[in-house]
């Protein structure tokens, strides 16, 4: 497996990781010799690893290194190898695949909407790598996905069909209407942004990769994942936007009791893009959960 910078894309600032499903887009953010844990952060479907930037500088600043993947649902830059397992538990052993590339042990693990999904994956499979995660609004038990997204999920199935719908979402005002964007959000988010979060749909390769994602999204995964959270034992945060729409804070409570040694924070007015909107209070909970995995160890 190896690790270096992008050459051909170098505009979008990333460095690869050669693993055995492909190549994984990330960035980097803190300094480079760290004696606290790392993180590595997971996005949700047609999201790239800039949801983070925020809540990436704020933990910099504390001496805390990050990691942010683009992961392969749908905004990302590069298609992956034809035959990659990008289901749900497939994207989770590829969370673990980069890791174990870099060398990151005691990981603090943050997930936020499908990303949350694919933290949970891993909560409740392989935790060796792991020493402490933080959950922000996001799929859990029989909601994968929640009701609104289902017919969402149920296009991204067929490549044809998002074929079809990928001219639309060039624009601007589709893009941030209520079938969109616009809901996710307690505050307008860039629209440049946004549009480079569905640009990548236009290209074949792409739509297959995102297409092997939706369909294994099911509440069964999550349900099975959930069936083993007792024996993870490292701390878990979790931090709610008590205005997200999809996402109702009892979800986030019933994660908090699931875990051993779990908290819950609520975030006033917020919605599912918390990294966005309040990387503060997200930064917050991290910098707890990695101290506390630190205390652990």
């Amino acid at each position: 497996m190896l690790v270096y910078m992008a050459t051909d894309h170098a505009s979008l600032n990333l460095e690869v990781a050669d693993l055995p499903q492909g190549r994984l887009a990330y960035r980097a953010a803190g300094p480079a010799t760290i004696s606290s844990p790392p993180v590595v952060f997971a996005h949700g479907v047609l999201v790239d690893g800039r949801l983070w930037e925020a809540v990436a500088e704020r933990l910099a600043a504390e001496g805390i290194r990050s990691y942010a993947p683009t992961l392969p649902l749908g905004a990302h830059p590069w298609p992956m190898n034809p035959d990659a397992d990008l289901s749900p538990r497939g994207i989770a052993q590829l969370m673990l695949d980069f890791m174990a590339a870099l060398g990151l042990r005691d990981v603090t693990i943050v997930g936020n909407d499908t990303g949350g999904a694919i933290c949970q994956i891993m909560l409740g499979a392989d935790t060796s790598r792991i020493g402490a995660a933080v959950l922000t609004d996001c799929d859990a038990f029989g909601t994968f996905p929640p009701r609104a997204f289902a017919p969402l999920f149920r296009a991204l199935r067929h490549p044809a069909v998002v074929a079809c719908l990928a001219p639309g979402l060039r624009l601007d005002r589709v893009r941030h209407g209520q079938m969109a964007y616009g809901p996710l959000s307690s505050s307008p988010i860039d629209r440049r942004l946004t549009r480079d979060w569905v640009q990548p749909l236009g290209r074949k390769q792409i739509r297959r990769d995102v297409a092997k994602l939706a369909r294994g999204v099911h509440p069964r995964v999550l349900l099975d994942a959930a069936s083993r959270f007792s024996q993870f034992t490292g701390p878990v945060r979790v931090l709610w936007g008590e205005d997200d729409p999809f996402f109702r804070v009892d979800l986030g409570k019933q994660l908090r009791d699931a875990f051993p040694r779990a908290s819950l924070s609520t975030v006033p007015a917020g919605r599912t893009f918390l990294p966005l909107d309040h990387p503060a209070d997200v930064a917050r909970e991290i910098i707890a959960a990695t101290r506390g995995a630190a205390l652990q160890r």
